[in-house]
């Protein structure tokens, strides 16, 4: 007779709160970005092909364990890193070697003195800010840390990305975000399967008319948008083949209150 067939159990564990989710990957988001590497390169390597000539300070925006701001610091000669990140278990391998501001991206201070020449909002982090109005000033608070010639980086994952979601799917989103707009309707459940194991948390898919609006609110002029592909890294001609990766500028400089860049 066959051998009986071992149950396996799967551990669901779901997190409203996308922070928590993150601090319960633990050592498994290295394993995550393992799988995403392609892109994850990729991406970085269009940001070193854009920073500024001579940026000497860069703040990171959700830094995640802060591996990617360290290798962009290191790669482009930048002297000033700045992770924010609000997981402490997530950034703690490096918190004796570089400043952390324990604050989420709507959570930053308004009022700071301190401009950056780059500043990075990497892997849908802006999609883990629940409500349009919280990415709103997640964007407002980079935009007025900006350095008067400073790029802020984001990439996004692009709710018309047929090549990820399929084609059938993604006309239905098209289709019924222009019959009933609602921007609400970008809201996913982001799920990571290990296997043995699978962890999920509140997400957003973003739309291009959606991220120009968020950065025309928050005083942002767009440089450049760059599609890549989320499977193979490749940079593609279409927006429906890949996510969004946005380059963007300061819409007018900065007054004269402000305090001297930290370059």
């Amino acid at each position: 007779m066959p051998r009986a067939l071992k149950s396996i159990s799967v551990t669901n564990q779901h997190f409203n709160d996308p922070v928590a989710a993150y601090e319960h990957l633990g050592s498994r988001y290295a394993e995550l970005c393992k799988r995403r590497e392609a892109y994850l390169r990729s991406v970085e390597k269009c940001i070193l092909e854009r920073i500024p000539a001579g940026s000497q300070s860069l703040l990171d925006i959700g830094a995640g364990d802060g591996s990617r701001a360290m290798r962009i610091a290191a790669a482009a000669a930048i002297r000033r890193l700045v992770l924010v990140e609000p997981g402490a278990g997530m950034i703690r391998a490096v918190a004796s070697k570089t400043e952390i501001w324990p604050f989420r991206a709507e959570e930053l201070s308004t009022n700071s003195l301190e401009r950056f020449d780059v500043i990075t909002c990497l892997w849908n982090v802006l999609g883990h800010v629940r409500g349009t109005e919280a990415r709103r000033r997640a964007l407002t608070n980079a935009a007025r840390m900006l350095s008067s010639r400073g790029k802020l980086f984001i990439d996004v994952n692009h709710r018309y990305n047929g090549h990820a979601y399929g084609m059938l799917r993604t006309t239905a989103r098209w289709l019924r975000d222009h019959l009933v707009p609602d921007e609400s309707a970008g809201d996913v459940t982001a799920t990571w399967d290990f296997g043995d194991s699978t962890i999920s948390t509140y997400g957003h898919v973003f739309t291009h008319r959606e991220m120009m609006r968020l950065a025309k609110a928050a005083g942002l002029a767009l440089e450049e948008r760059i599609t890549i592909d989320y499977d193979d890294g490749r940079s593609r001609r279409w927006p429906f083949a890949g996510n969004l990766l946005y380059i963007f500028r300061r819409n007018s400089p900065i007054d004269s209150s402000s305090a001297p860049q930290t370059s």
